[in-house]
């Protein structure tokens, strides 16, 4: 099965990934690596940092002449901004010299790690609870995209609500989810629809209202969050099971997506919507389309018991603001025990609509160990082979 590591830190020489499980034969290059990488740079409210960085992948092992060897694949992204850090973030030396950080961010890691590891310096904390490190997790994940791809299941985004900006007539957006999931793309081209948008809003309005917000966040020294929404077409009935708690596709879909940096919430379907209303206005009736069974509604998102059920899954994810403000909120000195303001790093205004991307990417191993559980093989002929049969 497919599985992934990242390592390094938001100001060292680079991130590097491991992704093992990847079957032999899949079709995969740099340059699609990297297309994903510069999405998940993008959108209106990112900070500096970005204007350094111009992301792409080298691969090292696991891939000859554009083909996946069935060996671990290992990926290296520098660091441009490192250059910057040489002294700060040297392997070697004693650190002597360097300003220790003692003041926390509130809403950070920074806190929390630094007491978990007994640290000294909150900056041992800061480095790897950078959102920097998912930079290496999208490059792994697209791997896992890649195959999903391969077998036709696509994954799109879209942003739902950014601050108090929210699409108002969900209807018009769902008309063009539909029109667009039909295409042989399926979910992908509502991702790209939306990367036409700088906060990746399928509503015009909204998309006005929502870059207002962030300037005004911006020049309040304050920061934003909000709700993004992933779709995915192409998944067969019969992914995940029931039958054990850690086999739920729901659970583990919904544990990627809560592993993302100031994500706090998960839904699938309509999860939040459907407490409020009677089981009758809630799940979705059966019916018979031409051949095949389907449903009237996706209430439930595509999943049920932890299964996928043939629709289109649909899951949405909410984004706190970033904790970092350039007008800090009131921290203690660790060293002097006093109250002060907290630090200001680099920051961004408003990161949801790259979240959106690394959403997408996250959920793509889940959805591909799903897939290869039930269909899999070493080789991508042999899955192919197994799946044309089933269907």
């Amino acid at each position: 099965m497919i599985r992934y590591l990242t390592a390094g830190e938001s100001h060292g020489q680079a991130l590097v990934g491991i992704i093992e499980g990847i079957p032999a034969g899949l079709s995969i290059s740099s340059e699609y690596i990297d297309h994903q990488l510069r999405r998940r740079q993008q959108g209106y409210g990112r900070g500096g940092r970005m204007k350094i960085e111009s992301d792409t992948v080298t691969i090292l092992s696991g891939v000859r002449h554009g083909k996946t060897l069935g060996s671990p694949i290992a990926l290296l992204v520098k660091n441009r901004d490192s250059q910057n850090w040489i002294e700060k973030m040297a392997v070697d030396g004693t650190g002597e010299g360097i300003e220790k950080i003692s003041v926390p961010r509130p809403g950070h890691v920074d806190y929390a790690g630094t007491m978990k590891y007994g640290f000294d310096d909150i900056r041992n904390t800061i480095e790897r609870g950078s959102a920097r490190e998912t930079a290496m997790r999208v490059a792994c994940c697209t791997i896992a995209r890649k195959l999903l791809e391969d077998v036709g299941v696509f994954i799109g985004s879209h942003v739902l609500s950014l601050g108090q900006a929210k699409v108002s007539d969900r209807r018009q957006v769902d008309r063009l989810i539909a029109r667009h999931t039909k295409a042989s793309c399926g979910a992908y081209k509502i991702t790209e629809e939306a990367d036409k948008s700088e906060v990746r809003i399928l509503d015009a309005a909204t998309e006005r209202k929502a870059i207002a917000i962030i300037k005004r966040a911006k020049k309040q020294g304050d920061t934003l969050g909000g709700v993004f929404e992933l779709i995915v077409t192409g998944a067969p009935v019969g992914l995940g099971s029931y039958v054990h708690f850690d086999r739920k596709l729901d659970g583990l879909l919904a544990q990627a997506l809560m592993s993302i940096h100031a994500v706090k919430g998960v839904e699938i379907g309509a999860g939040f919507a459907n407490a409020e209303e009677y089981g009758s206005q809630v799940h979705d009736a059966f019916q018979i389309r031409g051949d095949k069974i389907r449903r009237v509604t996706n209430r439930a998102g595509g999943i049920e018991g932890g299964v996928t059920n043939g629709e289109m899954l649909v899951l949405r994810a909410a984004m706190k603001p970033i904790a970092t403000l350039a007008h800090p909120l009131k921290s203690v000195d660790l060293k002097s025990s006093k109250i002060v303001d907290a630090r200001y790093e680099r920051s961004d205004v408003c990161a949801l609509p790259a979240c959106s991307v690394i959403g997408e990417a996250v959920i793509a191993p889940v959805l591909a160990n799903a897939f290869l559980e039930k269909f899999g093989g070493d080789s991508i002929q042999e899955i192919h082979s197994r799946y044309n049969r089933s269907a």
